[in-house]
């Protein structure tokens, strides 16, 4: 693999994005030299396309994102999807049936094209700023569905993935990406961010040893073991430090603004805001 990668794909929350929501000038000027050295620059995320247009914001509306764990292409200078990759509403059907057969206390919200959707018991953690449809669940999918929230307050994170995934191999891809919230994330089988990813190189030509990629969570682990070098930053959950090929600093020393700088040959710079 040449040095100076080809492709830099990173996660957002806990990897770039701090708890508070920011994001380090000096990542920021890292993807910005990246960027000028020819590199692309793709935002691969678990969040929805509703969620990314203060990032695209603080980016500068500039490159790529794959949102919702690969189930949308997302144009970051327009803040549009380009493409989806959902499944079937008979595949959630199916899927909703398996969890409720191992998490018998979940509830469900659905990620669509249209926005966010959920059942009453189903508790969502952080505002949502756009209308949504309440009702139950069988009734939320008529259409494709992009991504579907299973959660359980009662079980943690880790326990929750543990106790579906044997239920739900074959059927959809299952993961989360909050070691701290009891939430899941089941996508259509065959998509991830890893998928996603491979798809737009191969679009643009680029192999996958000139890929580069960063992440923290679960749902960033095939994205890590798919790319040409995978980094996890020193924050991230044991199963991801666990499988990655190299370890980067904390996100709160700015671990990939110096993984990127000592690829592109820059001189490093103390962490800062």
């Amino acid at each position: 693999m040449n040095t100076a990668p080809r492709l830099i794909a990173t996660d957002l929350d806990g990897t770039i994005v701090r708890h508070d929501g920011s994001v380090s000038a000096r990542v920021l000027e890292a993807f910005a030299a990246a960027s000028d050295a020819g590199a692309r620059i793709v935002f691969v995320t678990g969040r929805p396309p509703r969620w990314m247009g203060e990032v695209a914001d603080v980016t500068g509306h500039a490159g790529v994102g794959i949102c919702a764990n690969g189930a949308f292409v997302y144009d970051m200078h327009d803040e549009v999807v380009l493409e989806t990759f959902a499944m079937s509403s008979e595949v959630a059907v199916d899927a909703v049936g398996r969890v409720r057969e191992v998490l018998p206390t979940s509830a469900f919200g659905v990620e669509s094209l249209s926005g966010f959707s959920y059942e009453p018991s189903y508790r969502p953690r952080w505002d949502i700023h756009e209308p949504t449809t309440v009702g139950p669940i069988h009734g939320l999918l008529g259409g494709d569905v992009a991504k579907l929230l299973v959660r359980d307050d009662e079980i943690p994170g880790d326990a929750m993935l543990a106790a579906a995934s044997p239920a739900l191999t074959g059927v959809v891809e299952v993961t989360h990406s909050d070691a701290n919230d009891s939430l899941l994330e089941l996508s259509a089988l065959g998509v991830t961010k890893a998928t996603t990813l491979a798809l737009l190189a191969a679009r643009w030509g680029i192999a996958q040893e000139d890929v580069v990629a960063f992440g923290d969570m679960p749902n960033d682990i095939d994205m890590l073991k798919w790319a040409g070098r995978g980094y996890a930053v020193g924050n991230a959950h044991p199963s991801v430090l666990a499988v990655a090929d190299e370890r980067a600093p904390s996100i709160h020393d700015d671990g990939v603004a110096q993984v990127v700088e000592r690829l592109l040959g820059s001189p490093t710079r103390a962490s800062g805001p």
